[in-house]
């Protein structure tokens, strides 16, 4: 089974490692990446962080930090050099990159499939309307990374096979659980300082700012932000004005190697997210990388946060400030609830959420759709 898979997301380091675990299945794969994204939170420039067993390969890409216009203009010859069998295209059915390698894999005879987070319903003005519907009628398979997803395309017309699988899973030997192989903090002993963190765009979906008053109703709380956006500037103000002066830090993101470090400062990590008219949470990958480390986690209700967490975690109504003060008091004064979480989320990530759980299903719904 050859197959050229098209994705900016696997600029990260840490998300190669699904990449390993499906050439293990028997995939000869290549990977096309494009030399670095960029988006509100900067720019992730390529990681080559795993790369055992598989090609990842680096092109150019026009209109890059476009989410809808970004496209690859070597693609074409990359799959003339490759002749796969099957062409991954790692992005959302309306966008120009997906349209594009899905018309230049069919001229090469070669099976495709799209993947997508898009779990609103929407309706996209011409030409992206006009993208999305070529490509539904075309392509031969579908990865969404949520159920709410597949009721999406399906209610949009897509007919073909469709599988529910996270993009990507976490690696359990590198996001590892606190008290076992790191000594930097434990579950074990009540902390000296109760530390909650969030990870992740700056943003106002994401909600930062609940996370921020909450903690201003919990006192002894310490706050750390990781993560860059436009909305940094009114949540600093946001701090000073509740008094939370020395008890909150911002930093810029980390590389995805070093977050394991980051959620081993944590008692807990929180994400606040709230639904907007075009936006709800897709996933919060955040959450199971700490879980993985053997951090508590907290979520809103917001789109998919429910699922991913079940019952290893806390949740709270959107926008709900008092009921997130409460789980934040009581898992600064509860060592057992904390260890029980902690227990919980990490046993969830091994049954449901390992980058080779992802690999093998994926791996799977590849040879479903050559079979067509």
């Amino acid at each position: 089974m050859k197959v050229l898979m098209l994705s900016k997301a696997c600029v990260v380091g840490i998300y190669q490692r699904k990449l390993e675990e499906m050439a293990a299945r028997g995939v000869e794969l290549t990977v096309a990446v494009p030399p670095e994204w960029r988006d509100e939170r900067g720019v992730q420039r390529l990681e080559r962080v795993h790369t055992n067993g598989y090609q990842l390969i680096e092109i150019p890409i026009i209109f890059n930090g476009n989410f809808h216009l970004h496209f690859y203009p070597r693609f074409g010859q990359l799959l003339a050099q490759m002749k796969p069998d099957l062409v991954h295209i790692d992005e959302e059915p309306y966008n120009l990159a997906t349209w594009l390698a899905l018309r230049q894999s069919l001229r090469r005879k070669a099976k495709t499939l799209f993947f997508s987070w898009q779990n609103i319903k929407r309706r996209y003005p011409f030409p992206f309307s006009r993208l999305e519907q070529d490509v539904l009628s075309r392509a031969h398979g579908a990865i969404v990374g949520n159920a709410a997803s597949a009721e999406v395309w399906r209610a949009k017309g897509f007919s073909g096979p469709l599988a529910v699988i996270p993009q990507f899973g976490v690696d359990p030997e590198r996001f590892v659980e606190q008290g076992v192989e790191s000594d930097k903090r434990t579950l074990h002993a009540p902390p000296s300082t109760f530390t909650v963190g969030y990870a992740g765009r700056l943003v106002p979906e994401k909600g930062v700012d609940v996370l921020l008053r909450a903690a201003a109703r919990a006192p002894g709380v310490q706050v750390k932000i990781l993560g860059a956006g436009p909305e940094k500037t009114l949540l600093e103000h946001l701090v000073k004005q509740n008094g939370l002066s020395g008890r909150v830090s911002f930093a810029p993101m980390r590389p995805s190697t070093e977050m394991p470090n980051f959620y081993t400062e944590l008692d807990a990590l929180v994400l606040p997210s709230r639904t907007r008219p075009n936006w709800k949470e897709q996933f919060g990958r955040v959450l199971i990388e700490a879980m993985a480390c053997g951090v508590p986690v907290v979520g809103s209700h917001c789109g998919e946060i429910p699922n991913v967490i079940g019952d290893s975690g806390l949740l709270f109504p959107e926008e709900n400030v008092e009921a997130l003060a409460a789980h934040l008091a009581a898992l600064r004064d509860s060592q057992p609830l904390r260890a029980e979480l902690a227990a919980r989320g990490r046993a969830r990530v091994l049954a449901h959420f390992t980058q080779a759980s992802v690999a093998e299903r994926t791996v799977a719904f590849y040879q479903r759709i050559l079979a067509l």
